[in-house]
């Protein structure tokens, strides 16, 4: 098994259980760094060449307005040899608007996934990994989308035992 961890994350101003804060590092990327050290891979983040707001209320409406015109972001290049002979991909996401972030599906879209296992993990504040399975069985083709892992963004630094039990459950730990 070759794995890579992708991730799409926000920093700046977040949302965690009724409250704003500001953050240095999204909470996605705080799970995609946990999961690619037990995994003993690189972690890559997906990087928009226009980023939403660094205020929360702007960029929800940025994220809402990409979601109905159903944009597909231009994304900082993931060059294809960086996928060369991967087998599983973790793919990390906050949960925007009941999906995914549409620089997901650019990406999910943008890339040949078929021979790849796909596994989601995703950061929300009550909206559970929503229907994203299936979003990401319908934009990536991929060979194979495994159960998502929902973390509570607040919950994020302290997430270790739910990603290890989920790779476990996965049968990748």
């Amino acid at each position: 098994m070759k794995a890579l961890v992708i991730y799409y994350s926000r920093a700046g101003e977040n949302y965690f259980g009724g409250k704003y804060r500001v953050v240095d590092k999204g909470n996605t990327q705080i799970v995609a760094e946990k999961l690619a050290a037990l995994l003993h891979c690189e972690a890559l983040p997906v990087i928009q060449k226009m980023p939403y707001s660094t205020s929360y209320m702007p960029a929800t409406e940025e994220a809402k307005a990409d979601l109905y015109k159903k944009a597909r972001p231009e994304i900082e290049p993931i060059a294809d040899s960086v996928l060369e002979g991967v087998t599983d991909v973790y793919l990390g996401y906050p949960i925007f608007w009941g999906t995914m972030p549409m620089a997901v599906y650019t990406v999910l879209e943008g890339h040949n996934f078929k021979d790849v296992t796909i596994h989601p993990f995703c950061t929300h504040e009550g909206s559970g990994a929503s229907n994203t399975r299936r979003d990401i069985e319908n934009a990536s083709k991929a060979k194979s989308v495994t159960s998502p892992l929902a973390i509570i963004g607040s919950n994020a630094k302290e997430s270790d035992a739910a990603i290890e039990g989920w790779l476990r459950f996965e049968g990748t730990l």
